[in-house]
């Protein structure tokens, strides 16, 4: 455990949380404050009011606070928008045949040469695999004998500026940020098991306004990035179809709402109050078939947009056939199901693991990615960048033609 007291703040599209949390028994987290308020000046992932997100945050904190009792100066921040994307370094050094030392792990981590990329920062660096002299799928090469040792080291990175404004909004609350950290990688911390994590699978997170997603193979994160859609823009499509307010919508998105239909939707009437009418004004009376007609194609395009990004570079074949589904958005009926259908996988919705303290009303997969930020700060996870002398290496220029996307490929090909 790296620390004592710790905080984790989730700043999301339809709801900000914050957990404060303290070292358990065993490898367990003891969460002592809970705080969550409805999000404000917050689309799609990004700040675009910043007086009223602050707001939203500074309630969030002082409710965790109060029910802690202490008062907390560090948080880390959870992001899921913020243009998430991957790629894979691989960084070498030589050994002269003699056994890997620590020293030349230090060197083969820590001594590479920065690398400029524009208006982007980098959030995790975390290594999947080493290999010496071509031998891949080595985990721990100190002791082994050699002539080149190389390691791929993933990195996910964000937009500079969607990151730039989310710390200068949690300082404006008095907060110092000592972290920020992908969703969908937190998540991963809090629902996966380690069967999952080694055999296999992906994590979608599906926030309010963002998708976010990772595939975790051999106990480390691969791959991970987003898509700007989420639960909020089914809420609104209901909005717009019934022509309701939008507090309207999100009621009858969480009581009738569905992903699948059902023959008796036709059957059932519910009953939409009107955009612009007075209490006890018109109202729509229509079938719950036609809601479901509104939910299922926006579910649908949210699990297409995940599996167009995962295809391409190979990730959904290795992550194998298991998916997790974490976020407020995979609670509505009928999701599971329909990722089965579209992604041809098995699906199970995870819940924070290994938490105690949690309540009820918070230990569901909505509060996932938050409990994951305690367990990230708490924990050693790997990351290369909490270590200072952490450099991104130059990558030559056949990668740099290939891109982020083919030189992930590329790998996952070759090592699996």
């Amino acid at each position: 455990m790296r620390n004592s007291l710790t905080a984790a703040l989730d700043i999301g599209t339809s709801k900000i949380c914050c957990l404060i949390g303290l070292p358990g028994e065993g490898e367990s987290i003891r969460v002592t404050g809970i705080g969550h308020h409805v999000s404000r000046g917050i689309k799609s992932g990004t700040i675009v009011d910043m007086d009223a997100a602050e707001g939203s945050i500074t309630a969030a904190v002082l409710a965790a606070e109060r029910m802690a009792g202490e008062t907390v100066r560090d948080v880390v921040v959870g992001v899921a928008g913020g243009q998430l994307s991957s790629r894979l370094i691989d960084m070498q050094t030589g050994l002269n045949g003699g056994p890997v030392r620590d020293v030349d792990l230090r060197r083969l981590l820590y001594g590479g040469t920065p690398e400029t990329e524009p208006h982007r920062v980098l959030l995790h660096a975390v290594p999947v695999g080493y290999s010496i002299d071509g031998s891949n799928g080595i985990h721990d090469p100190r002791g082994m004998h050699g002539h080149m040792l190389a390691v791929h080291v993933h990195e996910v990175t964000a937009s500079a500026t969607a990151i730039r404004n989310v710390t200068t909004c949690v300082e404006r609350c008095h907060l110092n940020v000592s972290d920020v950290v992908a969703n969908p990688y937190a998540a991963g911390l809090a629902t996966l098991v380690p069967d999952e994590t080694g055999l296999g699978v992906t994590v979608i997170d599906m926030g309010g306004g963002a998708t976010s997603f990772a595939v975790f193979l051999e106990g480390s994160p691969v791959f991970a990035g987003s898509v700007p859609v989420g639960g909020t823009h089914v809420t609104n499509d209901i909005a717009r179809g019934l022509a309701t307010p939008l507090a309207h919508a999100e009621r009858l998105k969480t009581l009738y709402g569905s992903a699948l239909p059902s023959p008796s939707d036709e059957r059932e009437t519910i009953v939409a109050p009107q955009v612009g009418e007075e209490s006890g004004g018109t109202q729509n009376h229509v079938p719950k078939s036609f809601l479901v007609s509104i939910v299922a194609p926006r579910i649908e395009e949210i699990l297409e947009l995940v599996r167009a990004e995962l295809d391409p570079v190979g990730a959904s074949r290795i992550a194998g056939r298991r998916v997790v589904l974490t976020g407020g958005a995979c609670q509505l009926p009928g999701v599971p199901e329909l990722a089965a259908r579209l992604l041809d996988k098995q699906i199970r919705i995870g819940s924070p693991a290994g938490f105690a303290g949690m309540a009820a009303a918070t230990s569901g997969p909505a509060f996932a990615a938050c409990a994951g930020l305690l367990r990230f700060a708490t924990e050693d996870t790997g990351d290369l960048r909490n270590h200072a002398g952490y450099r991104a290496p130059a990558t030559d220029g056949l990668l740099s033609r290939l891109g982020p996307l083919g030189r992930i490929g590329g790998w996952l090909r070759e090592n699996l």
